[in-house]
This record gives structure tokens, C-alpha cells and sequence, in this order.
């Protein structure tokens, strides 16, 4: 049996770009991806902590060091800069993986620095 399990979240990161005119997808520095075990492509929840939205979407990078949390496309509705979001991810496990897996937990502060790791 496979099961669907939380991979890892960063918490309260700050929007820094809220694009329109754009193919979709939701944009993190990628440095903050590679230390919350997140892949470029990766399906993704977005929970917009400012205004109650949720959608689902998948990852691209954004330049590494550059704090960047951007919304992209249709979903640009739904998310403004500025907003608070918390990004979500899964992956499927069998059960005794599911029992031994660690997820990790980036905390942002409000100049997307890290403020804790869970």
C-alpha cells in the first residue's frame, strides 16, 4: 500500500511577485528549495495565509539567495505580493517508509529568512 504523506512546508513565506502574464507555476529562490527538500516541478499546495486561498500548482526556481516567493499565471488572482503563503508538499510512501520519514518545516520570518527549521 502506497500512502500520500507530507513531504515538507515552508511556513509563512512573503510574496514577492504576483504575475498575470505568465505560464503558470509558483517561483521560490532555490536555495530555500534545495533546504526544504523541494524539487523544481514538484505539485505543490499553496494555503494563502493573507486572504484564505488555497490552490494546487507545481515549483520553478527563482535565482538562488534572491528571498523570492513569485505567483505566476491564473493563480495570480489568488495571491497578491505581500500575501503570507504556506507551500506544501507530498509524496507517496509505502507504510514503513511513512513510519520512519522525517518532513521538514522551513519557519520564515518576514524578510523570508529562515527562522526555524522543524
Amino acid at each position: 500500500m502506497q500512502l500520500t504523506m507530507f513531504h515538507s512546508k515552508i511556513h509563512r513565506a512573503r510574496v514577492t511577485a504576483s504575475e498575470l502574464s505568465y505560464n503558470g507555476s509558483f517561483g521560490v529562490d532555490s536555495a530555500l528549495l534545495k533546504k526544504a527538500r523541494m524539487l523544481p516541478g514538484q505539485q505543490v499546495d499553496v494555503l494563502n495565509v493573507s486572504n484564505g486561498e488555497r490552490f494546487t500548482t507545481y515549483l520553478i526556481e527563482e535565482p538562488a539567495g534572491s528571498k523570492a516567493f513569485g505567483v505566476y499565471g491564473a493563480a495570480a488572482h489568488k495571491v497578491k505580493k505581500g500575501d503570507i503563503v504556506i507551500l506544501i508538499t507530498y509524496a507517496h510512501m509505502d507504510v514503513e517508509e511513512a513510519r520512519n520519514y522525517k518532513p521538514i518545516t522551513l519557519v520564515m520570518d518576514e524578510n523570508n529568512e529562515i527562522e526555524a527549521e522543524l
